[in-house]
């Protein structure tokens, strides 16, 4: 087991420990859902809920050292944890309190990348919805890859119901026609309706 999956066992576990809900996301769901690719950081989704920030914070900084400095001021700011392996994997720990980072977690599952590892990753609805909204090229080409290679399975139903309240949390509805624009471009069947669902 390579350092970085060996990371993700131990962060799982400790959350577990902790009775935390947690789940990979980022590259190492990409590996399960999408086109693999090479990642170097463990990124993981963390149900912390509001109001309890401080003390997820304080627990993660108590086992793994800060990535940066004032790890926890900025990990309360902008709600995700910093941190490093005694290896030097970097640890990025998503604190979820929204919905749909709820749903997110609730749905995940546990996948066998082989040779006895068993990882617990989000859904890849879940995964492509995250892809779209964080919108960046490298997540758009990772949201082509999970769209193509699980288009037959995929709950688009779902993946629709889920931009609208992530748009209107980000302040961003270009969102609402993206994905309609993307399953063009992937030549996916298009939306139940037609086209893409208006702006609220």
């Amino acid at each position: 087991m390579n350092d970085l999956f060996s990371a993700a066992v131990k962060i799982l576990e400790f959350c577990d420990q902790n009775g935390w809900q947690s789940c990979c996301v980022g590259g190492i769901a990409v590996q399960r859902w999408g086109e693999p690719r090479v990642t170097r950081n463990v990124d993981l989704s963390l149900l912390a809920g509001f109001g309890r920030e401080q003390e997820f914070v304080d627990a993660l900084l108590a086992e793994y050292r800060g990535r940066i400095a004032d790890a926890g001021a900025f990990a309360l700011r902008h709600w995700v944890v910093l941190l490093a392996t005694a290896e030097g994997v970097p640890l990025d720990i998503s604190l979820g309190a929204l919905p749909f980072e709820r749903l997110a977690v609730e749905r995940a599952s546990v996948y066998s990348f082989g040779h006895g590892l068993g990882l617990r990753t989000c859904s890849a609805e879940d995964l492509l919805v995250m892809k779209l909204f964080a919108g960046r090229p490298l997540d758009l080409r990772d949201a082509e890859g999970i769209a193509l290679r699980n288009q037959s399975e995929l709950d688009w139903e779902y993946v629709e119901e889920q931009r609208t309240p992530l748009a209107e949390a980000k302040e961003d509805f270009g969102i609402l026609e993206l994905l309609a624009r993307l399953r063009v471009s992937w030549s996916l069947p298009k939306f139940a309706g037609g086209s893409a669902p208006a702006r609220p």
